[in-house]
């Protein structure tokens, strides 16, 4: 293959037979149950990048099926995502996200950054309750259940906290082990139909371990829960925040 070809043809790897497919990223029937809790206010701060800024000591816990999505399939995902703010704008952060497919692991780390970790996630309804786990190996480091549909959520609220940004630090390493790109990438949620959402009494349970350290924002008290059910679009980012600098894309 000549190197114009490499150049013309080229967008991810395999060069042959990429891990992932180009965009964009349609989303059908994603399902999420989120539960947003109190934590530590010192042990948020340590590990949100400046220019970030953290307002209140919280963390949203989401577990979120994906049965339908355009290149990626169907898989699980969940994870936490941390309130916070750049400059005068609101949104969320994505701290830790663990899923069980490989495609959206390739993609979400080397298009946006996603901190993206193989694992054992599930979300269900067991009867009366939506029930969410995560396993990392054989061991099981989140629960959480919420009444299953108790009250109805007001739309424009729900639309509303979809189209807040999203941020991530995106790392990528040099061949000698140097970072290559170490950015704050922006992006958010595109042609949201809501489909429905609602609220119901929660808990979570966060587990110890030492690859997988979700508990090292511990749950103090839970705040509210949100189940919510949606078609929409995964928008690709742009950088809003370069770490290195000019001299860092060598």
């Amino acid at each position: 293959m000549k190197a114009t070809e490499v150049r013309k043809t080229a967008y991810s790897m395999p060069l042959t037979s990429p891990a992932y497919p180009k965009g964009p990223y349609r989303f059908v029937n994603r399902e999420f149950l989120v539960i947003t809790y109190r934590t530590d206010p010192e042990k948020l701060r340590a590990v949100v990048p400046e220019p970030l800024q953290v307002d209140e000591p919280l963390v949203k816990f989401e577990f979120i099926r994906m049965p339908d999505s355009t290149g990626f399939g169907d898989y699980t995902e969940s994870g936490q995502v941390i309130p916070v703010r750049l400059g005068k704008e609101a949104g969320g952060y994505s701290h830790a996200m663990y899923l069980n497919d490989g495609p959206p692991i390739f993609g979400g780390r080397e298009l946006w950054g996603f901190p993206k970790k193989y694992a054992q996630p599930s979300l269900q309804v067991d009867r009366d309750t939506l029930v969410g786990t995560l396993d990392y190996g054989p061991v099981r480091i989140a629960t959480g259940t919420m009444g299953f549909k108790h009250v109805a959520v007001e739309p424009d609220t729900v639309l509303k906290a979809l189209a807040a940004p999203n941020f991530l630090l995106k790392i990528i390493p040099h061949v000698d082990g140097s970072p290559r790109i170490c950015e704050l990438v922006r992006y958010e949620l595109l042609d949201v139909a809501l489909k429905g959402a609602w609220s119901g009494p929660a808990a979570l349970d966060l587990r110890a371990h030492a690859l997988a350290p979700v508990a090292e924002l511990p749950v103090l008290e839970v705040v509210s829960a949100i189940h919510i059910l949606a078609d929409l679009t995964l928008g690709l980012g742009r950088v809003v925040h370069d770490y290195l600098g000019a001299s860092g894309r060598g």
